[in-house]
C-alpha cells in the first residue's frame, strides 16, 4: 500500500488578488509561508518516504519547508502543475466569468489524463512508500476525482495546505 498526503500550496499573492495563476511560478505571501510551517509541523509526527511536487515555485516552496524540517529533498514533476488556463493565464478571475472560453485552455479530459498518469508515477516510483505530494487546486481536485472514480464537481475544493490521504494499492 502506497499512502499519498495530497496537499495544495500555500497562498500566494494571486489567489489573493485573484488573478488565475494556472502555471505561472506564483510566490506565496507571508500568510503563505506560514501555512507551509504549520503545514510542516502538523506532518513532523508522520513518517514520509518521499516528498512530491509540481514544479511550480509556489507548490516546491510549501513542500520544501516539509522536507527542510527533515533534512529531506523535493523531487518535482511536471505531472502535478496546475491547469493551464491559455489565454486566461494572468487575469482577474472575476472578470473571465462573462467571457468565452479560450481554445488554448487545458481540457478536463487532459488533466484527467494526467491525474492518472502522476498516480501511476507514484503507485510505481514509490510503490509502498508514504509520500507527500504538493500540487494545486485543480490539478489536485482532478487527482482525488481519478482515485474515487468521481466527476471533478463531486470533489470539495481544497483549501491552501489542506492534506488529504489517499491509500493507493
Amino acid at each position: 500500500m502506497t499512502t499519498l498526503f495530497l496537499v495544495r500550496h500555500g497562498e500566494t499573492e494571486d489567489n489573493v488578488a485573484q488573478i488565475m495563476q494556472g502555471q505561472t511560478q506564483g510566490r506565496l505571501t507571508d500568510r503563505g509561508v506560514e501555512q507551509a510551517r504549520i503545514l510542516a509541523d502538523s506532518m513532523s509526527e508522520e513518517r514520509l518516504d518521499a516528498i512530491v511536487a509540481s514544479d511550480l515555485k509556489r507548490a516546491v516552496d510549501t513542500a520544501a519547508a516539509v522536507a527542510g524540517s527533515r533534512g529531506m529533498t523535493v523531487e518535482t514533476t511536471p505531472l502535478l502543475r496546475e491547469r493551464d488556463w491559455g489565454g486566461f493565464t494572468g487575469r482577474f478571475i472575476p472578470d473571465l466569468k462573462k467571457e468565452p472560453w479560450p481554445d488554448d485552455i487545458e481540457t478536463l479530459d487532459q488533466m484527467m489524463e494526467r491525474a492518472a498518469e502522476f498516480l501511476d508515477y507514484i503507485k510505481t516510483k514509490h510503490h509502498g512508500q508514504r509520500v507527500l505530494a504538493v500540487g494545486h487546486g485543480i490539478i489536485n481536485k482532478a487527482v482525488q476525482a481519478v482515485f474515487h472514480n468521481l466527476p471533478m464537481n463531486r470533489i470539495p475544493r481544497m483549501d491552501n495546505a489542506e492534506v488529504r490521504v489517499l491509500e493507493l494499492s
